[in-house]
């Protein structure tokens, strides 16, 4: 696993607001499809993403191209092959994100040390889903006016 505790996920899941979610599909039977419905309705502020889908919306939220697009952006949910987690670590840093969430599936520990390295929480192989039946229920935190 990850080495987060229970409270470490609450933490992120209750002081998160602005999330892109990378891998973001317009397909129902797909989990990052699933995953972003439940976002929302949990009151997140997600930025899909997806190059081959720009300019589309899904759940009523236009899909950027890149992870610049999607900036500011607190968390950066992974909906990718492992393999392109490296290159999506380093411009999350870049982008100043403050957490890191490779779904279920998604592993990568060179780029999750690198992260960590910067600073950046990370959360691997987990789904928010999951941990919100797990020990949540969990809320984004409202916007301050």
């Amino acid at each position: 696993m990850d080495g987060n505790t229970d409270d470490t996920i609450r933490d992120i899941l209750t002081t998160t607001r602005r999330i892109a979610l990378v891998g973001a599909s317009a397909k129902p039977w797909r989990a990052s499809h699933e995953v972003m419905r439940f976002l929302l309705d949990r009151g997140f502020d997600v930025t899909p993403v997806n190059p081959g889908l720009a300019g589309q919306t899904i759940h009523g939220q236009t899909v950027v191209g890149s992870l610049a697009e999607a900036a500011p952006l607190e968390m950066v949910d992974v909906f990718r092959a492992s393999v392109h987690v490296g290159a999506l670590v380093d411009r999350a840093i870049e982008l100043g994100a403050r957490t890191i969430w490779m779904q279920l599936g998604v592993i990568d520990q060179d780029a999750a040390a690198k992260a960590r390295a910067a600073g950046v929480r990370v959360v691997m192989d987990r789904c928010p889903v999951i941990e919100d039946r797990r020990i949540g229920p969990f809320r984004a935190p409202q916007p301050h006016h």
